[in-house]
């Protein structure tokens, strides 16, 4: 027991060294936020440092200003080991509705309340529990405001999970979050004395499915339905291999459930040419007269993702974004300036508005799938995008992006062009035909370089 005990003792010291390291670095994000001002692109620069996403490097910047600005004596808790960021966050999600003063005053009788209190009101959910009460007294007249501004935010997100699953969180007023859980979950437990064998877990989420789907709830298990790309090879489709499947948006998923989805009548399908040499897709069956509207959709298709190292924002929420400038009369060879697939990349509205902006450098090869991004204050970091398909021939997979020194050249644009095999030769001769004159094409239905500025910026 003295063994386990001396273990634990270890924990807790391990866990007061992690506290003060989140102090630590809320500093530094303070610092850095207030130096460089221009908090979008601090931000990009941070998330390759920090390994973590844009978003979250955005909450911890957001963090650190109001935890060192507004509430010092919590921040002090974290310098002495008390209180680890999660709990700190905690904290700041009930006072963040509140004016600079409110919340230092909330700070300070938070800090008075703690003295002498035991070791589990430090826990964040009791955390939590304390403030709100504090802030209830403190500003007793604020609170209609906050209700109704946080009601005022609620949102609908999907969060990619493991093993082909996915979470769907609608943050709703709580009386409507309550009435909709109540009413799919007597469903469900109708369902369930009606004799049917899945678990109440199970009947809920296929009845909450199957409303929203506008399908007659809980008559049979939810299909798996497809409306995003799927790409699967050819012997995994026949069942010669279990290898290779993905889904757009997602990533890897098993074989069998991808025949699944394929097999199903009512999933939406488009045909996937890919050179057999790289992997690339190549063309895509046609199903409009539009070439533009194809190459837009086979970019997609190729991309998958925002070309940005660090983004993983699917291609279909993406811009479509010309690498050259979009120009009438382009004599490039390689498709420089034309609206072409070669000249075609994947950028989230958020990156593409980054792609111009003073300081950073951001540039993509299409052909070689190679993504080059050097930062305002000097790093470089490099990537390559994975083929859709495995290639027969090795290609280079994208990479997590590596940091390296300021380069005076894009070695993907310098490097020499290297003529395909025979048969991607004939895949080339395809996507030929898939581009349209580039003398007539009407750079506003080609994906042109202006922003939609009632899209959703990421």
């Amino acid at each position: 027991m003295d063994a386990i005990r001396e273990k634990i003792e270890q924990v807790g010291g391990v866990r007061a060294l992690r506290a003060r390291l989140d102090a630590e670095e809320l500093s530094l994000l303070a610092e850095i936020s207030a130096d460089a001002g221009d908090g979008r692109g601090v931000v990009e620069e941070l998330a390759p440092v920090l390994r973590v996403s844009t978003r979250e490097v955005e909450r911890r910047v957001d963090d650190s200003r109001s935890v060192v600005r507004r509430m010092p004596q919590l921040h002090a808790a974290m310098r002495t080991g008390e209180v680890e960021s999660y709990g700190a966050r905690r904290v700041l999600a009930v006072v963040d509705p509140l004016d600079d003063d409110t919340a230092r005053q909330v700070d300070g009788l938070l800090a008075e309340k703690l003295t002498d209190a035991p070791e589990t009101a430090w826990q964040p959910g009791n955390l939590a529990q304390r403030v709100r009460r504090l802030v209830e007294k403190t500003d007793p007249d604020g609170q209609t405001e906050r209700a109704r501004q946080a009601r005022a935010e609620r949102k609908l997100e999907l969060a990619p999970g493991e093993h082909a699953v996915s979470s769907l969180e609608v943050s709703l007023p709580a009386e409507q979050a309550g009435a909709c859980y109540s009413r799919v979950d007597a469903m469900a437990r109708s369902l369930r004395h009606g004799g049917d064998r899945r678990t109440l877990d199970q009947l809920r989420a296929d009845v909450a499915a199957d409303l929203l789907l506008g399908r007659d709830p809980g008559v049979s298990p939810p299909e798996a339905a497809a409306m995003v790309y799927l790409h699967v090879p050819v012997d995994a489709a026949l069942s010669l291999s279990d290898d290779g499947c993905e889904l757009d948006g997602y990533g890897p998923v098993p074989a069998p459930i991808a025949r699944e989805i394929m097999t199903n009548e009512r999933s939406i399908w488009r045909a996937v040419l890919c050179d057999p040499g790289t992997g690339e897709p190549v063309d895509l069956g046609r199903t409009r007269r539009r070439p533009s509207a194809v190459i837009r959709e086979l970019v997609r298709v190729r991309d998958r993702e925002c070309v940005m190292p660090w983004c993983h924002r699917p291609a279909r929420h993406c811009d479509h974004d010309h690498e050259h400038p979009w120009t009438t009369n382009s004599g490039d060879s390689d498709g420089g300036g034309s609206t072409s697939v070669a000249n075609g990349g994947s950028r989230c509205r958020r990156h593409h508005r980054l792609k111009d902006h003073p300081g950073w450098s951001t540039r993509y090869d299409p052909v070689h799938g190679v993504t080059r991004v050097t930062t305002p204050h000097g790093a470089t970091y490099t990537a390559h995008r994975d083929p859709v398909l495995t290639p027969t021939r090795h290609t280079p997979k994208r990479t997590a992006p590596k940091r390296t020194e300021p380069a005076r050249e894009d070695p993907a644009r310098t490097a020499p062009t290297r003529q395909a095999p025979g048969r991607q030769v004939s895949a080339r001769r395809q996507l030929a035909r898939a581009e349209p004159d580039r003398e007539t094409t009407d750079p506003g239905t080609a994906g042109p370089e202006h922003h939609d500025d009632d899209s959703p910026p990421f």
